[in-house]
């Protein structure tokens, strides 16, 4: 390996891939280094007993930002759009989901004056400019929005659906409601996961020189003279004029030097949004046209990707997800999660076990590095950090965006960043 880079980016995931495609496009020496032994980070798909999964439910806006990245860079996007609609549960009852004209008619969920004021709070929904929404959280705009609970209780599961998020109270009314404007604007599921994606990504890299290396984990970042580095990796030590970080960013804290970097403290105050997914494939389904359901009074999930996915090699099995939002201060018990994901899928689809062909449980996942607070957007207004040359990327590291949406616009504009200092060299 070389000993000296124009830019070495840290994380294989779909920021540091991205960047990775656009720098590829100028003269410049790249190196990528993965610490696992996969590429993909969370976009990465696990192939078990034929069955694709991706980790937990998967999709991508197709009014997002995001899309467009990938379709400038070339990405193939092959899946379908799932149909609106649905089931919502509460303890004791479904309900059609008022999601669609027909929902909203033949739902038992609103009254009929409730069903006009969801009308109109749809429509305010898809029409606020977000940018009014600056210092409010969540919780605060949907109380603005409706006195009736039915309608609130609508608006935070649209919210939880939208961003993975379950704590109104905290986040951003600017992040989310931006997200549930993309929401409502429909999504993809993808053939055969988001390792397509990867993958694609990936081989344009390699066609554009970028060296990548997996299995190789980053030690220690020291900054030296000119505003260049001294990159300590598994076995050995590079140089290079240029980071980006893309992984997590509570270990970025723990790789730079504490002196002189003390603007850097508030990685470690990030908090991430977490969720456990149950992902499984059947033989059968005894209500076949159950597709999706979400509880109303309880953080639950549930959607049929394989309807409008190619998500198995024979492509005769269904593949399904089953999700619980949790929160940041919640303690997590893997043993009542797993039940309580597996009695509502129960209710969805009773008798599922009788078809199961194979499944996988993940307790505590991290679905995205950062649950959006007001007054945090102030500290990624650029991905240039207060170190020179530093930058940084992900779903963690845009002001308004997270998921995939700020993992890929990220990637782009961080890249945009480092080729104009480049040029200006």
């Amino acid at each position: 390996m070389k000993k000296h880079w124009d830019v070495v980016i840290i994380g294989s995931g779909l920021a540091g891939y991205v960047a990775a495609n656009y720098l590829g496009k100028g003269n410049v020496d790249i190196l990528l280094v993965e610490k696992g032994k996969h590429f993909g980070g969370r976009a990465k798909t696990d192939t078990i007993n034929n069955q694709y999964f991706n980790m937990g439910p998967h999709a991508l806006y197709k009014n997002g930002k995001a899309k467009g990245v990938l379709e400038e860079l070339g990405i193939q996007l092959q899946g379908k759009a799932p149909k609106v609609g649905g089931l919502l549960c509460n303890e004791s009852q479904n309900f059609y989901a008022p999601f669609s004209p027909f929902g909203i008619l033949r739902t038992d969920l609103l009254n009929w004056r409730q069903r006009l004021e969801w009308i109109r709070a749809i429509f305010r929904l898809k029409n606020i400019k977000v940018d009014s929404l600056e210092n409010k959280t969540f919780q605060q705009w949907v109380l603005q929005i409706s006195s009736a609970e039915p309608i609130q209780s609508l608006l935070f599961t649209l919210g939880r659906l939208a961003t993975y998020s379950n704590e109104p109270n905290n986040v951003s009314a600017k992040v989310i409601v931006q997200h549930l404007q993309f929401v409502l604007g429909g999504v993809l599921y993808l053939d055969y996961g988001w390792q397509t994606i990867i993958d694609q990504l990936h081989n344009q890299a390699i066609t554009n020189r970028v060296q990548i290396q997996n299995q190789t984990n980053v030690k220690q970042i020291k900054i030296i003279e000119n505003n260049s580095f001294e990159v300590h990796l598994t076995n050995h030590i590079i140089h290079t004029k240029r980071i980006l970080y893309t992984g997590n960013p509570q270990e970025l804290y723990q790789l730079l030097p504490k002196e002189g970097t003390s603007h850097t403290h508030f990685l470690t105050d990030l908090v991430p949004i977490r969720a456990a997914t149950l992902d499984i494939a059947l033989r059968e389904l005894s209500q076949p046209t159950r597709l999706f359901a979400m509880g109303v009074d309880q953080p639950f999930y549930y959607s049929l990707h394989s309807k409008y996915a190619k998500l198995s090699k024979d492509g005769n099995s269904h593949v399904l997800h089953v999700l619980k939002y949790h929160q940041s201060t919640e303690e997590i018990d893997a043993k009542i999660v797993k039940q309580e994901l597996e009695s509502f899928l129960e209710r969805i689809q009773p008798g599922w076990r009788n078809y199961e062909i194979t499944s996988r449980f993940l307790p505590n996942i991290t679905v995205n590095q950062r649950l959006p607070r007001i007054g945090e957007e102030c500290l990624f207004k650029k991905t240039e950090t207060p170190i020179p040359n530093f930058f940084i990327a992900g779903d963690w590291a845009s002001p308004n965006l997270i998921l995939s949406e700020a993992a890929i616009t990220t990637g782009k504009q961080s890249a945009m960043e480092i080729l104009e200092g480049l040029d200006a060299n």
